[in-house]
């Protein structure tokens, strides 16, 4: 988990509404290449829109944004990406949902070469090569011929990290990605992110894991009401809060926090 040179992504006063609703209210927000920020907060506060945002599921109402050395202004309309200049800005961002969305009809391999095959026009025994690579990255290397529904929640999710990773990104994106999983299928997707977080990806996660987010998060931001309410080192803000509504918020998880970093 180290960290160098210009941001990754950074965005600065990103506001998103909905009609009269704000959903985000002008966060800021910086990561550098190789680091991993964790962002927190209550649910419905903000975090999973910010995070479409970035990768412009979501177009934002106002703010920056920067993702490698493209800079998007939402102030200005023609600064936004659009048809094949979208696609190839996505394509720089991976990231993993919720819910699996893995192609039913296609197997585990077939799954992840897709974004290759696809997106990239890469040539199937090459795209091949590389599936195979990243499921036995994630420790599904005997599973590449299953389709999705013979494979537990857990099976699906490492296969949703490895398809986003077939892209190679510049960041992965991770939303709440064990919140639908049974609590016994948490740990081997956790144990996934961990690795990617050693080898130096560049990641932002939304999650409710407090001991993961311990473990590997070198910045934690503290949402609350689409705002940031607090951020700075993993160490402070988890066992040391500043803000009352951090400190309220995260004691409900002392239990799990309480351990000390791997």
């Amino acid at each position: 988990m180290t960290s160098s040179g210009a941001p990754m992504v950074k965005a600065e006063g990103l506001r998103k509404s909905y009609g009269t609703v704000e959903a985000v209210r002008g966060v800021s927000l910086e990561v550098r290449r190789g680091e991993v920020v964790v962002v927190i907060g209550p649910s419905g506060c903000g975090k999973s829109t910010f995070l479409r945002c970035i990768n412009l599921l979501e177009e934002p109402s106002a703010g920056t944004l920067q993702v490698g050395d493209r800079h998007i202004d939402f102030g200005v309309k023609r600064s936004m990406p659009r048809g094949r200049d979208l696609a190839r800005f996505r394509a720089r961002i991976g990231m993993v949902f919720q819910q699996f969305d893995l192609f039913p009809h296609m197997t585990a391999l077939q799954n992840v070469m897709s974004g290759p095959m696809i997106v990239k026009k890469m040539d199937r025994p090459d795209a091949e090569v590389i599936a195979r690579d990243l499921l036995a990255k994630v420790g599904l290397a005997d599973f590449a011929d299953r389709f999705p529904r013979n494979l537990s929640g857990g099976q699906q999710q490492r296969v949703a990290i490895a398809r986003a990773m077939a892209m190679t990104p510049e960041v992965m994106l991770f939303d709440e990605v064990t919140s639908a999983l049974d609590p016994e299928l948490v740990g081997e997707v956790l144990d996934v992110m961990k690795q990617l977080a050693t080898e130096g990806t560049t990641m932002i996660v939304v999650t409710h894991e407090m001991a993961f987010a311990h473990a590997v998060a070198d910045h934690i931001v503290v949402m609350d009401a689409g705002q940031v309410v607090e951020h700075g080192a993993a160490e402070e803000v988890l066992l040391r809060p500043k803000n009352p509504r951090t400190a309220s918020f995260l004691s409900r998880f002392h239990s799990t926090i309480g351990e000390r970093k791997n």
